[in-house]
Protein backbone atom coordinates (compact mmCIF):
# COMPACT_ATOMS: atom_id res chain seq x y z
CA UNK A 1 0.00 0.00 0.00
CA UNK A 2 2.51 2.34 0.26
CA UNK A 3 4.39 1.87 -2.66
CA UNK A 4 0.99 2.80 -4.35
CA UNK A 5 1.05 5.69 -2.27
CA UNK A 6 4.60 6.45 -3.26
CA UNK A 7 3.75 5.89 -6.95
CA UNK A 8 1.00 8.56 -6.82
CA UNK A 9 3.08 11.00 -5.79
CA UNK A 10 5.89 10.34 -7.99
CA UNK A 11 2.97 10.86 -10.91
CA UNK A 12 1.16 14.00 -9.21
CA UNK A 13 4.88 15.28 -8.88
CA UNK A 14 5.59 14.85 -12.01
CA UNK A 15 2.62 16.40 -13.45
CA UNK A 16 3.03 19.10 -11.13
CA UNK A 17 6.51 20.06 -12.43
CA UNK A 18 5.53 19.65 -16.02
CA UNK A 19 3.03 22.64 -15.42
CA UNK A 20 5.64 24.62 -13.80
CA UNK A 21 7.72 24.51 -16.82
CA UNK A 22 5.13 24.86 -18.84
CA UNK A 23 4.63 28.22 -17.15
CA UNK A 24 7.67 29.09 -17.41
CA UNK A 25 8.42 28.88 -21.38
CA UNK A 26 5.07 30.82 -21.23
CA UNK A 27 6.66 33.78 -19.15
CA UNK A 28 9.81 33.03 -21.42
CA UNK A 29 7.33 33.50 -24.45
CA UNK A 30 5.27 36.57 -23.21
CA UNK A 31 8.00 38.82 -22.24
CA UNK A 32 10.13 37.94 -25.47
CA UNK A 33 7.82 38.32 -28.28
CA UNK A 34 7.08 41.49 -29.43
CA UNK A 35 3.69 41.21 -31.22
CA UNK A 36 0.78 41.17 -29.36
CA UNK A 37 -0.25 38.00 -31.33
CA UNK A 38 2.46 36.00 -30.82
CA UNK A 39 2.06 36.60 -27.15
CA UNK A 40 -1.38 35.41 -26.78
CA UNK A 41 -0.26 32.78 -28.47
CA UNK A 42 2.26 31.77 -25.86
CA UNK A 43 -0.18 32.92 -22.99
CA UNK A 44 -2.99 30.85 -24.64
CA UNK A 45 -0.90 27.34 -24.88
CA UNK A 46 0.69 27.98 -21.35
CA UNK A 47 -2.24 28.54 -19.62
CA UNK A 48 -3.89 25.70 -21.53
CA UNK A 49 -1.29 22.96 -21.03
CA UNK A 50 0.24 24.32 -17.84
CA UNK A 51 -3.26 24.93 -16.11
CA UNK A 52 -4.55 20.89 -17.44
CA UNK A 53 -0.50 19.36 -16.62
CA UNK A 54 -0.46 21.06 -12.86
CA UNK A 55 -4.38 20.05 -11.81
CA UNK A 56 -3.56 16.43 -13.20
CA UNK A 57 -1.01 16.27 -11.15
CA UNK A 58 -3.15 17.53 -8.43
CA UNK A 59 -6.05 15.27 -9.47
CA UNK A 60 -3.34 12.16 -9.26
CA UNK A 61 -2.66 13.37 -5.73
CA UNK A 62 -5.60 13.31 -4.12
CA UNK A 63 -7.04 10.49 -5.58
CA UNK A 64 -10.48 9.79 -6.47
CA UNK A 65 -12.70 11.80 -4.49
CA UNK A 66 -15.25 14.50 -5.28
CA UNK A 67 -12.64 16.74 -4.99
CA UNK A 68 -11.07 15.75 -7.84
CA UNK A 69 -14.19 15.91 -10.00
CA UNK A 70 -13.92 19.03 -9.50
CA UNK A 71 -10.43 19.62 -10.37
CA UNK A 72 -11.67 18.12 -13.34
CA UNK A 73 -14.36 20.26 -14.28
CA UNK A 74 -12.11 23.01 -13.93
CA UNK A 75 -10.01 21.87 -16.30
CA UNK A 76 -12.44 21.13 -18.92
CA UNK A 77 -13.88 24.87 -18.28
CA UNK A 78 -10.71 26.51 -19.26
CA UNK A 79 -9.76 24.00 -22.20
CA UNK A 80 -13.35 25.27 -23.68
CA UNK A 81 -13.14 29.23 -22.49
CA UNK A 82 -9.02 29.65 -22.96
CA UNK A 83 -8.97 29.07 -26.72
CA UNK A 84 -12.03 30.95 -27.45
CA UNK A 85 -10.92 34.09 -25.65
CA UNK A 86 -7.91 34.19 -26.96
CA UNK A 87 -9.46 33.99 -29.98
CA UNK A 88 -11.83 37.10 -29.18
CA UNK A 89 -8.62 38.68 -28.28
CA UNK A 90 -7.05 38.07 -31.62
CA UNK A 91 -9.99 39.17 -33.58
CA UNK A 92 -10.08 42.54 -31.84
CA UNK A 93 -6.44 42.68 -32.29
CA UNK A 94 -6.81 42.36 -35.99
CA UNK A 95 -9.73 44.31 -36.57
CA UNK A 96 -8.38 47.48 -34.73
CA UNK A 97 -4.99 47.53 -35.92
CA UNK A 98 -3.68 50.32 -37.76
CA UNK A 99 -0.01 48.86 -38.51
CA UNK A 100 -0.95 45.77 -40.15
CA UNK A 101 1.39 45.87 -42.99
CA UNK A 102 3.85 45.73 -39.89
CA UNK A 103 3.05 42.54 -38.62
CA UNK A 104 1.85 40.65 -41.77
CA UNK A 105 0.70 40.66 -44.69
CA UNK A 106 -2.45 39.15 -46.75
CA UNK A 107 -1.37 37.04 -49.53
CA UNK A 108 -3.74 36.55 -52.58
CA UNK A 109 -3.72 32.49 -53.17
CA UNK A 110 -3.83 33.59 -57.41
CA UNK A 111 -0.98 35.60 -57.11
CA UNK A 112 2.08 33.28 -59.25
CA UNK A 113 5.22 31.97 -56.91
CA UNK A 114 7.58 34.06 -59.37
CA UNK A 115 5.94 37.46 -57.50
CA UNK A 116 6.06 36.19 -54.26
CA UNK A 117 10.01 35.35 -54.73
CA UNK A 118 10.04 39.12 -55.76
CA UNK A 119 8.23 40.88 -53.19
CA UNK A 120 10.62 38.51 -50.64
CA UNK A 121 13.87 39.73 -51.71
CA UNK A 122 12.43 43.49 -52.63
CA UNK A 123 11.88 43.45 -48.28
CA UNK A 124 14.88 42.03 -47.34
CA UNK A 125 17.09 44.64 -49.44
Amino acid sequence: MIILEWLRFIIGGGLLLAGLATFIIELVGVFRFRYVLNRMHAAAIGDTLGIGFALSGLIVMSGLNFTSLKLFLVIVFLWFSSPVSSHLVARLEITTNEDEEKHYQEMNLDTPEEELEAEKKDDSI
